[in-house]
C-alpha cells in the first residue's frame, strides 16, 4: 500500500460514525445521483448480469441501494473500520476491505460496479490504471458508474477535501481515461453542485465493449 492509500485509510478510519451519520440518507436530497444509480441499475439488470460491486463502498448505504433495486450487490472498502460499520448496518449484505487497484473479484464476473465519488483521492497518474482494474472485473457489456467533482479547464485540480486531499477532474478528459481502458462512455449528467466547494457534479455512465 503506497502513502496516498495509507493517509486515505487511516482518515476514513476516523471518522466512522460522523460520515456515516452525514451520508446516510444524502441521496434523498440529492435527485439527480439517486436518478443516476437507479438508471445504473436498470441498466444492469437488463444485461442479465445483476452482481455488481460498490467499490469503495463506505458505510454501505449505498450497497443497500442496489440490493433494494434489485442487483446482487456487494461493497468493497479500503477502510476496515467502514467495512466493520457497513457490516453491522447491513447484516444480510457482504462487504470486505480491498483496494481499488487490486479489486478481489474474477475477470469479467460483473455486471455492474459503481464507484460514487470513490476515485477522488486517486492521483492523476494512478488512474489509469485504477480504471483498468475496474475494466477487468466487468463483463462484455457490464457496466461502470462512476461519479466524481468536475472542473473545467484541461487538467485535474488537487484541492483539499475535509477527510483527505482529492482531485477534481474536466469531464472529457476522464471520459478518455474511460476508453483507454476499454470502456465507451455512452452518457453523462453534469450539474451544478451540491456543496460549497464550487466544482461542478459529474456522473459517467460506460460499458466495457472489449471480448
Amino acid at each position: 500500500m503506497v502513502a496516498y492509500q495509507e493517509e486515505t485509510r487511516a482518515a476514513y478510519d476516523g471518522i466512522v460514525e460522523l460520515y456515516a451519520s452525514m451520508f446516510a440518507d444524502r441521496l434523498e436530497t440529492q435527485p439527480f445521483s439517486r436518478n443516476m444509480i437507479g438508471t445504473f441499475a436498470e441498466l444492469v439488470r437488463g444485461t442479465g448480469n445483476a452482481r455488481a460491486a460498490d467499490v469503495g463502498c463506505g458505510p454501505g448505504h449505498l450497497t443497500a441501494m442496489l440490493h433494494d433495486l434489485g442487483l446482487d450487490a456487494f461493497g468493497l472498502d479500503l477502510s476496515p473500520a467502514m467495512v466493520a460499520h457497513a457490516r453491522r448496518a447491513h447484516p444480510s449484505l457482504r462487504f470486505d476491505e480491498a483496494r481499488m487497484e487490486a479489486l478481489p473479484v474474477e475477470d469479467r464476473a460483473l455486471g455492474g460496479l459503481l464507484a460514487h465519488y470513490s476515485v477522488i483521492h486517486t492521483p492523476p497518474e494512478e488512474l489509469p490504471a485504477l480504471l483498468t482494474e475496474q475494466a477487468r472485473v466487468l463483463a462484455t457489456g457490464g457496466l461502470l458508474l462512476v461519479s466524481f467533482f468536475a472542473t473545467e479547464g484541461s487538467e485535474p485540480v488537487r484541492f483539499d477535501h475535509k477527510v483527505t486531499p482529492a482531485y477534481s477532474w474536466p469531464v472529457d478528459r476522464f471520459a478518455e481515461l474511460l476508453a483507454a481502458a476499454g470502456l465507451v462512455p455512452f452518457a453523462r449528467l453534469l450539474h451544478d453542485p451540491a456543496s460549497e466547494r464550487g466544482f461542478l457534479d459529474a456522473h459517467l455512465l460506460a460499458r466495457r465493449d472489449r471480448q
